[in-house]
């Protein structure tokens, strides 16, 4: 996954910060904008893990921080629900310029909302995920209920969200007011809708989910994300909606053209500042995690290095094993096979080396299951020591490496 930091100006000439992910090794990809919840921004946890998710399926996602908010200019006391929207439209800009324009749109809570509105701003997109999304933006004026009255008379007040000071004016209620996404959703007859929410939401009730699906047209979908809280403080909750929503709107888009390589092997690796030890993988079309235990600094999101390459071992072993007695046509049902690595010293291996040198030593266990003999036991043993990944493992490779600075 790459990442970079963009900008590019809005209707009104403010200067809206956003991040990009992109897939690496994949040259043809679709691109979603995500929209993150009130007074939230680009860097908030929850938008990136979703946005990460899904960039690990394939997809370039922009998340944008709206007005006023993260590393946007602008004042925040100045936005309105309709200059968010506006917003979302300005990143559609500069997709369109700078990689295509967006197929999907993504929104969290009052970004959901948004993305609703903007998606018949923005002709090319296809589909829209919301997460915990109002069915109502008025809905979002509850959390200064108290300071409502004063709006309306003095036409500001500053108010208290989340622990943060905001100026929340006249103006900004007033447009809410006039928002109404059922009708919009109801003149939207060609795209795709998915909403997610969950049960347990004490911030906008699941009814506003049920309100949403029955305005939308199909195709669409309601995915329940139950035991998440409204904001996806669960890092499994976050991860779960971004795959899901990466799954889900595949459907609803066309394939894109698969970049070959050839029969080389050609892995690609990344690992950024920000993704403490996970780092991505990707062998042509597949994708997967590495990662460290919790114990050690990681976050456990995928097996240790040497635990893929004790997996190499263990795959490749049963890949060869299958092939010799598909060759043979012997009757080989299953394989079973265990491995474990450790480091033990030299001469306890009988090597004529260092005393307190160590080595790499995998304990290798194989069962397997079928009508075989002894004899025909005894070669697959023979034949285990010959896959090429035991070979590697126990020659000397060599390894050249390039570096340089981007």
């Amino acid at each position: 996954m790459k990442s970079q930091y963009v900008t590019f100006t809005n209707e009104a000439e403010n200067v809206l910060a956003a991040r990009f992910t992109a897939p690496i090794g994949v040259k043809d990809y679709h691109t979603a904008i995500f929209a993150h919840c009130f007074t939230c921004n680009k860097n908030f946890k929850a938008v990136k893990q979703i946005a990460e998710a899904m960039t690990h399926r394939g997809f370039g996602v922009l998340q944008i921080d709206f007005t006023g908010l993260g590393s946007s200019k602008g004042n925040f006391e100045d936005t309105s629900f309709s200059t968010n929207v506006e917003d979302l439209v300005a990143g559609a800009d500069w997709l369109r310029e700078n990689y295509e324009a967006p197929s999907i749109l993504v929104g969290h809570s009052l970004g959901g909302a948004a993305v609703i509105y903007a998606a018949e701003k923005i002709e090319e997109v296809q589909a829209v995920a919301t997460i915990g999304a109002p069915s109502d933006p008025e809905h979002v004026s509850h959390l200064f209920d108290e300071s409502i009255e004063e709006i309306m008379k003095k036409g500001y007040a500053n108010v208290d969200i989340g622990g943060r000071p905001f100026t929340i004016k006249k103006e900004f209620i007033e447009d809410l007011q006039n928002k109404r996404l059922d009708n919009i959703l109801k003149n939207q007859k060609k795209k795709a809708f998915l909403f997610l929410h969950s049960p347990q939401d004490n911030v906008v009730e699941i009814a506003h989910a049920r309100k949403l699906y029955e305005a939308a047209h199909h195709p669409k979908s309601f995915l329940s994300l139950d035991g998440a809280d409204h904001l996806l403080t669960n890092n499994e909750d976050s991860e779960y909606a971004g795959e899901v929503i990466g799954a889900w709107v595949k459907r609803y888009l066309p394939p894109r053209e698969k970049v070959e390589r050839g029969d080389e092997q050609h892995i690609q690796i990344r690992l950024s500042a920000d993704d403490g030890y996970t780092t991505e993988i990707i062998d042509k079309k597949h994708r997967w995690l590495a990662d460290e235990p919790e114990d050690v600094g990681g976050t456990d999101l995928g097996p240790t290095p040497y635990g893929l390459l004790s997996s190499a071992l263990g795959a490749c072993t049963a890949m060869t094993l299958k092939m010799y007695a598909d060759r043979k046509e012997w009757n080989l049902e299953e394989i079973n096979i265990e491995i474990e690595h450790d480091k033990t010293h030299a001469t306890d291996c009988e090597h004529d080396e260092d005393e307190k040198a160590k080595i790499d030593r995998f304990k290798r266990r194989i069962s397997v299951k079928g009508n075989l003999d002894d004899k025909q036991i005894k070669k697959l043993g023979e034949i285990a020591d010959k896959c090429p990944v035991h070979k590697t493992l126990t020659t000397k490779s060599q390894i050249e490496t390039d570096i340089e600075l981007e």
